[in-house]
């Protein structure tokens, strides 16, 4: 059984013992698996992780949406000379 907190959380024993309630109740809500005291997995259901995981835009979009954009911010560039490098 998992301890009561705001995201289950479940040990390894006890989630191995209760798979099919720790299945069930994924598609509810996270379901945190502990070892050795500290989170080590978290359980969801598959809508939640491709809902999650699947990719938003494309990178230019990212960029023309920043809210830095058009800010004006100027940055001062090192015009040093490049390295000497021996092949």
């Amino acid at each position: 059984m998992p301890q009561q907190s705001k995201t289950p959380v479940w040990t390894v024993a006890s989630a191995k013992a209760h798979l099919s309630e720790v299945m069930e109740r994924a598609h509810q809500e996270p379901q945190t698996i502990t070892r050795n005291g500290k989170p080590s997995v978290v359980i969801v259901s598959v809508e939640e992780w491709s809902r999650k995981s699947t990719r938003k835009g494309n990178l230019a979009e990212f960029l023309l949406s920043s809210p830095l954009r058009g800010s004006d911010i100027q940055t001062d560039r090192e015009h040093d000379q490049p390295r000497d490098v021996i092949l």
